[in-house]
């Protein structure tokens, strides 16, 4: 069994860290597990995601769990399910050069990844 090391935020005003707030330090590890497995996509990548702001959309949607009463890890896997349940479509294609069909939170987290390394090129 192979542990994961949880990576800490860059972007703890904003972001996922900035929208949860006080809920952020336990939230945290959660989400980057659960986005982790549900895209196959490396935590490196996943957190890059929960610091841009589809991170913050992102916990937009777990505060919209919490708020009908799931609890913060029900929250955030329903969150989970949701973006991966919703696809890319022709104008996030245009805009971010995600394909068409792809669920949109393996989309975001690849999108994220590469705009951050283009940045840093």
């Amino acid at each position: 069994m192979t542990t994961k090391t949880i990576l800490a935020s860059q972007n703890e005003a904003w972001g996922f860290t900035g929208t949860l707030n006080e809920q952020a330090q336990a939230a945290w590890p959660i989400a980057m597990t659960a986005i982790s497995d549900a895209t196959g996509q490396p935590l490196e990548s996943v957190r890059i995601f929960l610091d841009s702001r589809h991170g913050r959309h992102f916990a937009d949607d777990v505060l919209n769990g919490l708020h009908t009463g799931l609890t913060l890890t029900d929250a955030i896997h329903a969150a989970t399910q949701q973006w991966m349940g919703w696809k890319v479509c022709r104008a996030d294609h245009k805009e971010y050069g995600i394909p068409v069909g792809m669920p949109l939170l393996i989309g975001f987290v690849i999108h994220c990844e590469i705009a951050e390394e283009a940045l840093s090129a």
